[in-house]
């Protein structure tokens, strides 16, 4: 059983777009743009080198996208992996460009995929999220993501600009492990810890004050 904790790390993009392609069995829906970025500092305060944010990403590109694994739910879940009973896009293509990653995801049809199909075809300006685990290293005000970085999805999302709040407030104190089994879950110490109304209040004020940009 692996003892390492990892942080939860969820980072959005709305720089993508609606593309429509003609099949034998008619329309596929997709979407596609920049689905991450390099040497850049992101609105949660953090950076992933492109020597580190490299790696992990073509490793994520050989597994599961190369072999059609690559699922992405609709909004963030509260765990690192993706449930298939919950996917809604598939992704297909990803690529560097610079220091940006460039993808493409096919709208699946299931119930969530439906959600998304309905929400882009009636004119919404969707976003997509990446999923990681990872650990930080703070300098100089600024969390730099380290080399044990694993991505695990890249998920469709409605609100890209406002989960920033959110997800920092939520997601950045919870790490995760691996257990006996080989599941990841939530540390012993993370899910023993007593409710807190005070934080839950600053959690939830901040995540209206993100929703409101």
């Amino acid at each position: 059983m692996s003892n390492n904790k990892y942080n939860m790390l969820v980072e959005s993009s709305d720089q993508v777009e609606m593309l429509t392609e003609q099949t034998e069995n008619g329309k596929q829906l997709y979407i596609e743009g920049i689905f991450a970025q390099a040497n850049k500092v992101n609105g949660n305060g953090r950076i992933y080198e492109r020597k580190i944010m490299e790696g992990a990403m073509d490793s994520y590109i050989s597994n599961y996208v190369s072999k059609r694994r690559a699922l992405g739910e609709l909004n963030h879940p509260d765990r690192p992996t993706v449930d298939p009973a919950e996917a809604a896009i598939l992704i297909t293509e990803m690529t560097w460009q610079g220091d940006n990653v460039y993808g493409k995801a096919k709208v699946l049809n299931t119930p969530k995929g439906q959600i998304v199909k309905g929400l882009l075809e009636g004119g919404f300006s969707m976003g997509v999220s990446t999923r990681a685990l990872g650990s930080l290293k703070e300098k100089n005000g600024v969390k730099y993501v380290q080399d044990d970085l694993m991505f695990t999805a890249v998920d469709a999302v409605d609100n890209p600009s406002a989960p920033d709040a959110y997800v920092s407030a939520l997601t950045e104190s919870r790490k995760w492990m691996i257990n006996e089994s080989g599941m990841w879950v939530a540390t012993q110490e993370e899910i023993e810890q007593p409710f807190n109304q005070e934080l839950f209040l600053e959690k939830l004020e901040m995540f209206i004050k993100g929703y409101r940009k």
